[in-house]
Order: structure tokens, then sequence, then C-alpha cells
């Protein structure tokens, strides 16, 4: 008799919060439910007329993640930035050169001259010249030869023309120009490397790890490090552990180049119905929306809709020109959110390829079961204690 009474109690308290559900509608009701974000339903709402405007809902598929890839996809260095061969080292204003002269026997032009100790004995007669600056016009003065021009040109160009003007005024001269200090041709190391520092170009071509290693070495792992190259007025980066694992990206670097290492401090968040709510790091060389979910300790069993996973970015424009409802912000950016239904196999796959990054946020959304787990937990929350003191009524 006690338990029948008890059931005549409940049997009303139900039916009444039913009805409170059913006439206030679901939506409505989830609303004032206890939630770590937004049902499903409610986020693809978003590109409804009482939101935001410019929002848009895209389906990751194989055409959104192919487009992706390839617009995000960094042009590599053996493309950007490169060059035939090694480029030989001219001179330029600026430069310090030796030139020194040797005069077959009998000597006639430097017959008077003091040996130059360092040439050793030699039944030839040599003598160098003191260093000098190469002059803002571009030239340099040798004795009995005049200013002669060395702007642009190779050392050996040089030798020949001073050889050619000390024709009949030195016996059979032979020339050597040598660049004691090469002030213009060099490269600027900066950026999260050991020592900055501004590091001369051999004729042999120095290349971007060259450069890296005479910095002694990068400050951070590897893994999270782009090398940026600085080339006139374009910038060209790529991830450093990308370079070390191709070779054809480790390209010979120009005069006047700017190599910066820098820090990637990439990272996403995660909300909702995933195994952790956080930020995660991720490498420089990206992350798929797969990997960021499993690093997100993946979706929880008793709470998430696998078909309400969805990515919030601010993408480019120019990503998706022409697709309709798009209106980008102020600083060019289109508010998109990318759904992603993991219970389509196919997804999995567009999954592995589909690129996060830097600042994306990953919501995965609670299914509807799980609210109305909550509901019937709040309802029993209710009932039973009413229950437990209407047993305790006096009949």
């Amino acid at each position: 008799m006690a338990s029948r009474s008890r059931l005549r109690f409940a049997r009303p308290c139900l039916a009444a919060l039913a009805l409170a559900s059913a006439t206030s509608g679901c939506g409505a009701f989830f609303n004032g439910m206890p939630s770590s974000g937004a049902l499903r339903s409610q986020v693809e709402d978003a590109t409804s007329d009482n939101q935001p405007d410019g929002v848009v809902i895209i389906d990751v598929n194989q055409a959104v993640t192919h487009k992706l890839v390839h617009a995000k996809k960094p042009r590599p260095f053996s493309e950007s930035l490169a060059s035939e061969g090694n480029a030989a080292y001219r001179l330029s204003p600026g430069d310090v050169v030796e030139v020194t002269v040797w005069e077959a026997p009998p000597a006639m032009l430097f017959a008077g001259a003091v040996v130059d100790p360092r040439l050793g004995a030699s039944t030839s007669r040599g003598m160098s010249f003191p260093e000098q600056i190469i002059a803002d016009d571009g030239t340099i003065n040798v004795p009995f030869a005049g200013r002669v021009e060395a702007r642009g040109l190779l050392p050996a160009d040089v030798e020949n023309e001073v050889a050619k003007r000390l024709k009949g005024k030195a016996n059979q001269a032979q020339v050597l120009v040598r660049t004691v200090r090469n002030n213009t041709s060099s490269v600027t190391i900066v950026g999260e490397v050991n020592g900055s520092q501004r590091l001369p170009l051999s004729p042999r071509g120095e290349r971007i790890l060259d450069a890296i290693a005479a910095a002694g070495g990068v400050k951070a792992p590897i893994s999270r490090v782009t090398v940026q190259v600085t080339r006139g007025s374009e910038v060209h980066a790529l991830p450093l552990d990308a370079i070390i694992r191709d070779p054809q990206q480790n390209v010979v670097l120009k005069p006047g180049d700017v190599v910066t290492a820098v820090f990637q401090n990439q990272s996403f968040t995660v909300l909702g119905a995933a195994g952790r709510n956080e930020e995660v790091a991720f490498e420089a060389t990206g992350l798929s929306l797969a990997q960021a979910l499993a690093r997100a300790g993946g979706l929880q069993d008793m709470r998430a809709d696998a078909q309400g996973v969805f990515l919030f970015r601010f993408e480019d424009a120019k990503v998706f020109a022409g697709h309709a409802n798009v209106k980008a912000n102020a600083e060019g950016k289109v508010p998109v959110i990318y759904r992603a239904n993991m219970k389509d196999p196919a997804t999995f796959f567009h999954a592995q390829q589909f690129p996060m990054q830097h600042g994306d946020l990953v919501y995965v959304s609670n299914a509807t079961a799980a609210e109305w787990q909550k509901f019937l937990n709040i309802v029993a929350s209710v009932v039973y204690p009413a229950i437990i003191i209407q047993s305790f009524v006096p009949r």
C-alpha cells in the first residue's frame, strides 16, 4: 500500500515536469540545463537571421579538404628560392683586397722592390701591395696600372686586367688578387639562434643549414622552429624539420638574404564532450584534424554527438572567394564553422588530411540523449526525496 501511495505521488510530479519541457520546447528547455556548450542543432543555427553576420557552416569533405591543403601548404624553398648553381663571388665596393704582382727575371719594373718574405725564396721578383678597400666608384688603385674597375667582377677578371695594363712595363707580369675581407657578399642570421651574426659567403655557396650551424644552432626544439628567408621584398617560410628531412629545401643563399629562426608557438583549443578540455600545442610542421582529436583524448563515449564535431576558425577570405554567404570582417577574415560528421567513415579519411592552424577551436557537442539523461537525473533528484518524505507521513 505504501508503494502505491508513493507512485500516486510521483506520477503528478513526473507529469508536471514532462508538461513543462513539452510546452516550453526542447530547445528552450535544454538551454536552461547544465551543459558544457551548445547542442549540434544550436550550432547549426549559427547561420540563421538572428546570429552574427558572415558566419558560415561548411562540411568537412574531400573538396573542402583538398582546397585547404593546397591553400595552406607552404611553397617549398626549392621553388621559391631556387637558383642556378652556386653564384660565383664577385667583388663589390667595401670589400678589402690585396694585389700581388710577380715579375720574371731580369725584373725591370720592380727590380728595386723589396721582396715580400711571405713569397719565399724565388728567382722571380714578387711584390704585394698594401690592402685596400674597393672604392665607392668600384675601382682599386694598382701602381703602374692606374685605377682598375673591380665592381661586379671576379678576382680573376681583375687579375687579367692588371696584367694587361702592365704588359710592356713589367717582365712577364703575373698578378694575384686576393679577397682579404668579404664585407658585402654576406647573409644575416637572427632569431631563435644561439648567436646572431652576419656570415660572409664563400665561392662554394653557403646553404640555409650552414648559416644556422654558423650561428650556433637553434635554441628551441627543431620541431617548433620555422625558418624564414627574406630575399629583397619577398618573405618565404618553411619548418626547419622539413628542411632537414628534404635536402632540396636546403637551398643556396644569396648576398643580402636574412635568415630568421622563428619559434612557432602554435596551439589549438578543445572544448565540449572531448576527452580533455585544454589548449594543445603542436609542431611547426602542422597537424591534422584527426591528430588534434586524438591529442584531445578523442570523443567521450557517454556524452559526445559524433555528428556534431565543429571547428571554429577565422579563415582568410581568399580561401572561399565566391562562396555563398561569405562576408569578411575588417581584417579580411571570415568566421567559419567546419562541421565533421564522425559517424560517416569517409570523414575519417578527410580528417587525416584536414589541416589545423594556430588559434583553432575544436568543439564536440553533447548528444541529445546525454541532455535527456541530465533531465532524468534532475527529475530523480526532485521526485525521490519527495517520495521519501511522503513515506513518513502518517496514514
